[in-house]
């Protein structure tokens, strides 16, 4: 993984991190944490010397993020993955669909309807291979056989 995919893939855990704390759909996260996203990317190699548990904490309080209602781990009936798992599914697609401007495509990923269809862990879509999540995001829908 390069430098670029690393902080890309600590920054998405990140999200998921403080969105399972704060029971907040994902982009709810990218939106509270606004310019902090910009930050957690930039100093990934710094933040990640921290457990994610402080570096989370420290930005839910820094930026006032309040729970939400979205629960999806309590609602979960099969196995629920680490929010290390769902941050690599983030930081693939992201790279795989906004290689040329990778925090744009952060905040416009999050922001589409896949988002919430990966982080629904009763599914399989988060464990699907990453040209297929491309495909589907680029498409504007789940691809069905």
């Amino acid at each position: 993984m390069s430098k670029i995919d690393t902080a890309l893939f600590f920054t998405s855990s990140v999200i998921e991190f403080i969105g399972r704390q704060t029971h907040n759909r994902r982009e709810v996260v990218v939106d509270a944490l606004g310019t902090d996203v910009d930050r957690i990317y930039h100093y990934a190699d710094v933040f990640h010397c921290e457990p994610i548990e402080k570096v989370a904490d420290d930005f839910i309080r820094r930026n006032n993020i309040r729970q939400g209602d979205y629960d999806n781990i309590a609602s979960c009936q099969y196995a629920v993955p680490s929010y290390w798992d769902i941050g690599k599914v983030f930081a693939r697609l992201i790279r795989d669909c906004h290689p040329e401007d990778l925090l744009q495509g952060l905040r416009m990923v999050y922001h589409s309807f896949l988002a919430n269809r990966i982080t629904n862990f009763n599914s399989d879509l988060y464990y699907q291979p990453p040209d297929y999540l491309a495909l589907c995001y680029h498409g504007g829908k789940i691809v069905e056989d």
